[in-house]
């Protein structure tokens, strides 16, 4: 999805249209300095596109394992253990980090963490070992921590709360554009050239990114912003979305850790096939997210419910029509579809209920996520040298998925519940003696 244009663009809050037509833009809460809708729109392109680059670079080591691990003479495990360090230096140090810089002003924090991205991924490009490159992608991730945790609130506090769904859609096109494009032309550049080209390119791409941010973002602290406090705030509302985030992501990631042998070995697709596959259900998710910002400001809740529902239907679906080639191609498309909606609307829905800070809860919502993908992959893993093999990695995906909705479906009464004790009397204490 492309982020709207200065003609389409919701307004930043803090806008006014004076009553000669004129556009009149005043400050927003706090102390927040106004910013002109073409500037605001400009940033969240800038914030996409630093998404796009820290989104390919988490998983370009998996196309680049073998030319990685044969440059610097390690074992495809250890080369592989550069993509594994980064999901659990995310899932571990997302909260403790975002809670260390919450007063520090969002302009020079997302500059400064830009600044390491660029010199992290240029120690990557350079590195003369293992260790070396390990420990670049560690900073990255450490970036990666921080800027996810954050970017949200900062994109969204520059509109009004109405047309959040939207601009975090805007926001997550860099996300979905970085399975899309990123990690498949990154891979393909680092086997024409080098392995370290791509991350060369992403480098100056977070270069980009720096200049839009250095030079348009406002200068506010994390708690100057309305986005930085939830719309809804509700803590059982919040847990009972992080319960279903871990229910689902770990089912999805069950299965879809082992896509590429359910389509060889199920399906029977040949390895040339499963490459436009996965294409296809990237292009897939760029529409679900165009598709879920477009409705989810409307119906916040019920897009997060009918998300994963797709989501645990598509896996029931693959495990009972696998088997079948023209189903097969439209349910991966779809799962790609429902992925990219799901976390549109997850992301959404966290901004409504935090029930403190929204960049804390994004930082537990990344962590769970991340959680979640590592769990799945481990109970997949589990199950395929089992006698279930991959199809039942992917039932089991279904029926976490099931579980995940129903947790979802629960949540009314999850919030009667909070409302009923927060409006009970306290009981009358009797006076000391």
């Amino acid at each position: 999805m492309t982020p709207p244009g200065p003609a389409t663009a919701p307004r930043p809050s803090g806008h006014r249209t004076h009553r000669d037509g004129k556009d009149m833009t005043v400050p927003q809460t706090g102390s927040t300095p106004p910013i002109r809708p073409s500037a605001a729109v400009v940033v969240v392109v800038a914030l996409a596109l630093a998404l796009f680059s820290l989104s390919t670079v988490e998983t370009l080591p998996v196309g680049l394992l073998p030319l990685i691990a044969e440059d610097l003479g390690v074992s495809r495990t250890e080369a592989g253990r550069l993509v594994t360090g980064y999901g659990l230096v995310v899932a571990v140090a997302s909260v403790p980090l975002t809670h260390l810089v919450r007063r520090i002003p969002r302009r020079a924090l997302l500059a400064w963490l830009l600044v390491l991205f660029v010199a992290a991924n240029l120690v990557s490009a350079a590195a003369p070992g293992y260790w070396v490159l390990l420990a670049a992608r560690i900073t990255v991730a450490l970036t990666h921590s921080v800027f996810w945790s954050i970017v949200a609130a900062t994109a969204t506090g520059l509109f009004s709360p109405e047309v959040r769904g939207r601009v975090v859609a805007g926001l997550f096109s860099g996300l979905s554009l970085a399975n899309v494009v990123g990690v498949p032309a990154g891979t393909w550049l680092g086997q024409q050239t080098d392995w370290r080209v791509p991350f060369l390119v992403m480098s100056a791409f977070g270069f980009l990114a720096l200049l839009a941010v250095v030079t348009l973002l406002p200068s506010t602290t994390g708690e100057e912003s309305h986005a930085t406090a939830g719309t809804e705030p509700s803590r059982r509302r919040f847990l009972v979305l992080m319960a279903a985030n871990a229910l689902v992501i770990c089912g999805v990631f069950a299965g879809y850790t082992y896509i590429t042998v359910f389509l060889t070995e199920v399906t029977g697709f040949s390895q040339a096939a499963v490459a436009p596959l996965l294409l296809a259900s990237g292009v897939a998710g760029v529409a679900g997210t165009a598709l879920a910002g477009a409705v989810v400001d409307r119906r916040p809740r019920g897009t997060m419910v009918l998300t994963v529902a797709l989501l645990a239907a598509t896996m029931f679906g693959l495990y009972a029509f696998g088997g079948s080639t023209v189903p097969t191609v439209c349910l991966v498309a779809l799962l790609g579809f429902s992925i990219a909606s799901m976390t549109t609307a997850l992301q959404n829905r966290i901004l409504r209920v935090a029930p403190g800070s929204t960049e804390i809860a994004s930082a537990v919502g990344s962590a769970v996520f991340n959680v979640g993908i590592a769990g799945g992959s481990f109970v997949g893993g589990l199950l395929l040298s089992t006698g279930s093999g991959v199809r039942g990695a992917v039932l089991v995906g279904g029926l976490l998925g099931a579980c995940a909705v129903a947790v979802l479906l629960a949540e009314p009464w999850a919030a009667r519940h909070e409302a009923t004790r927060a409006a009970a009397p306290e009981p009358a204490r009797e006076p000391a003696i």
